[in-house]
């Protein structure tokens, strides 16, 4: 059970002290931590502290502390209950100054790596609403699929109003919500970006486009100027501006009146040029981004979509590692405002199938190995990472691993291929993994065959993934800290006082760390293991053949001064039946140190699930 109150404290040192900190916020699975000095906080202790599984330093000042889903809130709590505010300042008068820092120490990043996270910044926070809205959407659309007489039935007929108006209620306001969020990330009052937000999507933006003959009465939707033109994007821009004007009028307002007249002049002011120029230049922008997905997503070719669905679920993981993945929700508001539901997303949900694929394929081979820490590490980031949460098994297993994190994004292209190929719909972004079934209803399958052949593509990601990782990733990479040691070179079982020699070229594998509980245990009594190289095992000393196995995977060795020895190929190979063995000695047979006692064929054993290990120990 995690001590979130002794860790947090720790956090806190290593990110050079309460002083430090300015801000601590959390998403699902991080805890986003802002500080004043960056040279205080100490990153390598961080990614070694408890329940932290890995550290992203996206910009200047700025850390998302990795810790998994659930815990990232209580951390986050944890935090707010030492005093740290997720948004300093607010309560009154936003630091214009402090703001303006911040703002100046995103020019530290890449413009379009910062970009894309000053978007995720506005967007985190809303995603609950996103994903509550888009559940309730699918759950409605599934009704009407499964009951089509619903509204003859007032329990069936509430339940749908129900979900329907919960949807509502943040899709027909999402640019207030966008507004409001903003108007906190530029540092304007936030009640002001809300407002500016909202009157992006009332009706009376028509009645000011018909006089001043901006409106299409024939087509409303290419009018230059019509409600909701341009969107969430328009409305971030309009923020900006907003943020800009206020500072300046607060600047020279007296303070007597700063409450009444800054926030009215600073949303009037802004008005006029929102409405009249950003609004139908981002409408523009908007209809442009909209055209792309048509395109590529939604093209008449199947061919076209296919690789448009492989290349946007491979190379999502590397935005993702970044921190940079939350920068496209942009993208995805705009299709579901301009389409009603979104055709991207179901295929960049792929990538953390891949991960799963990948994490189950690198399961294996580590239990091989005996590596019994990154076993665990994968055991416990799976659940997350059928529900759609990958962070953990990103940072945890396959980036640090290298291939495998390649190998993850190349299989979950084959299952975005699919999906984007059968034009599988969500109606929210947010949830991914299995959980995401209940929001890929939209588009012109239907609810049902567009739910499944999404869970067909998660299958496909799963074992394209697992395959690719077994290809290119190889249990010898998974013990490259372990020493390498050839036959005839001595090893030491435990205290024994005499050494016994390697019976195999290949790499040493500690007591502790081989995956056999009975010999791992000391059961067996003292023992290594290497991970061999090749089949051919020689005798570790000098002594006389005392047991040969009938299934040939074992032979006892009796020395001159007593000792018997053990010499096992493989673990859990009694499973063969003596498939793939040969041993040229029998019992009573005298042998001396390097004569060839057994033969393993280790593609057979590697082909069974087997590991191929050759353990010696010293019987008790």
């Amino acid at each position: 059970m995690s001590d979130y109150k002794r860790n947090s404290k720790i956090l806190i040192g290593y990110l050079g002290g309460s002083e430090n900190i300015v801000t601590v916020t959390n998403c699902m699975t991080r805890l986003r931590v802002t500080v004043k000095d960056e040279s205080l906080t100490d990153e390598d202790k961080i990614k070694e502290a408890d329940d932290v599984i890995g550290l992203v330093h996206d910009r200047a000042g700025s850390y998302e502390i990795v810790v998994g889903p659930g815990k990232s809130r209580k951390y986050a709590d944890q935090f707010r209950e030492f005093g740290f505010s997720s948004n300093p300042g607010n309560d009154e008068v936003p630091d214009w100054k402090s703001n303006k820092e911040k703002l100046k120490s995103l020019q530290k990043g890449g413009r379009i790596k910062n970009g894309l996270k000053l978007l995720g910044d506005i967007f985190v926070p809303l995603i609950p609403g996103v994903i509550t809205a888009g559940l309730c959407a699918g759950f409605a659309a599934l009704i009407a699929q499964a009951i089509p007489d619903y509204d003859n039935s007032k329990v069936w007929s509430v339940i749908y109003d129900i979900l329907t108006l919960v949807n509502y209620s943040f899709m027909t306001y999402m640019t207030a919500w966008a507004g409001y969020r903003a108007a906190e990330r530029f540092g304007a009052t936030p009640i002001m970006g809300g407002m500016l937000g909202m009157i992006t999507s009332l009706s009376g933006i028509d009645d000011i486009a018909k006089l001043l003959g901006l409106y299409n009465d024939d087509h409303p939707l290419n009018s230059i100027l019509r409600d909701g033109k341009g969107g969430v994007l328009a409305v971030i821009m309009g923020v900006f501006l907003l943020s800009v004007l206020e500072k300046k009028i607060r600047s020279r307002m007296p303070e007597s009146v700063d409450i009444i007249f800054t926030p009215l002049l600073s949303l009037l002011i802004c008005a006029v040029p929102y409405i009249l120029i950003i609004m139908p230049l981002f409408g523009f922008i908007s209809n442009g981004i909209v055209w792309v997905f048509t395109e590529l997503c939604l093209s008449e070719s199947v061919i076209i979509r296919c690789i448009s669905g492989y290349l946007s679920a491979a190379c999502f993981l590397p935005l993702v590692a970044t921190g940079m993945h939350h920068g496209l929700v942009a993208l995805y508001s705009v299709q579901l405002e301009a389409m009603g539901h979104i055709t991207l997303y179901p295929s960049l949900a792929m990538a953390g199938a891949g991960q799963v694929g990948a994490a189950i394929a690198i399961w294996f081979k580590a239990r091989k190995v005996g590596n019994k820490k990154l076993c665990s590490v994968i055991s416990g980031a799976l659940p997350a990472g059928f529900l759609g949460i990958g962070e953990p098994l990103i940072y945890g297993v396959t980036l640090p691993l290298g291939k495998p994190f390649i190998a993850a994004g190349l299989g979950a292209g084959f299952g975005g291929a699919l999906v984007m190929a059968m034009q599988v719909a969500s109606t929210t972004w947010g949830p991914s993994g299995i959980l995401a079934v209940f929001v890929m209803t939209a588009g012109p399958l239907g609810p049902v065959k567009s739910a499944l052949f999404y869970v067909l593509g998660l299958i496909v990601s799963y074992v394209c993934s697992f395959i690719i990782t077994n290809l290119i990733y190889k249990e010898k990479d998974l013990i490259a800290d372990c020493p390498t040691v050839h036959h005839g070179d001595p090893i030491t079982l435990g205290e024994v006082s005499s050494p016994l020699f390697a019976p195999v070229d290949g790499r040493l594998i500690k007591m502790e760390d081989i995956p056999d509980p009975a010999f791992s245990d000391g059961t067996m009594g003292e023992c290594v293991g290497i991970l061999p190289d090749s089949g051919m095992v020689y005798a570790p000393c000098d002594g006389t053949v005392a047991v040969v196995a009938e299934t040939k995977h074992a032979v006892f060795i009796e020395t001159g001064d007593g000792r018997n020895i053990l010499i096992h190929a493989g673990i859990d190979t009694v499973k063969l039946n003596g498939k793939g063995f040969n041993v040229p000695v029998g019992v009573g047979d005298t042998v001396k140190k390097g004569d060839l006692i057994l033969e393993m064929d280790l593609d057979i054993v590697c082909k069974s699930g087997l590991s191929p290990m050759i353990i010696t120990a010293e019987s008790t």
